[in-house]
């Protein structure tokens, strides 16, 4: 992939007072280049318990297309495109969804834990454009 059409990839994932944070930050890291930065947030459920938001945001190309890599790992990749215009935004903004607990064992698997929300470049900055970049992105991982 010569050029990557996105600003930027975030990834997201909560780590709550059940979890090792250390496991739920190694999850994360698996769609990450080594030794990435990740932030913490600490925040508080709606009964007091500790909820850690780990979170890092991918902007330099050679990061992202280390990002879209793993995520090109999913068994279901083609589901994905064709989902494409259910998972990007008006905003230009593709979302995917991973499974922490897959993620954990190294395996980029789609499911619930780890929300990929990644910023498509649109010229001009239209749904159907972004969609088509996507789309175009996707095809050639």
């Amino acid at each position: 992939m010569s050029s990557v059409p996105f600003h930027y990839v975030d990834l997201r994932t909560f780590c709550y007072a059940t979890e090792d944070d250390k496991r739920v930050e190694d999850a994360l890291r698996t769609f990450l280049p080594a030794e990435y930065p990740i932030e913490r947030a600490e925040s508080e459920g709606h009964y007091g318990d500790r909820i850690v938001v780990l979170s890092a945001r991918v902007e330099n190309a050679d990061d992202v297309r280390h990002v879209l890599s793993q995520v090109a790992t999913v068994d279901d990749i083609d589901a994905v495109k064709a989902e494409l215009s259910d998972r990007v935004d008006d905003n230009c903004s593709f979302f995917l969804t991973f499974d922490k607990q897959a993620a954990f064992g190294g395996e980029a698997r789609r499911g619930d834990g780890i929300t990929l929300r990644a910023k498509v470049e649109a010229y001009p900055a239209k749904r159907e454009k972004a969609v088509a970049n996507a789309r175009a992105v996707l095809d050639e991982l």
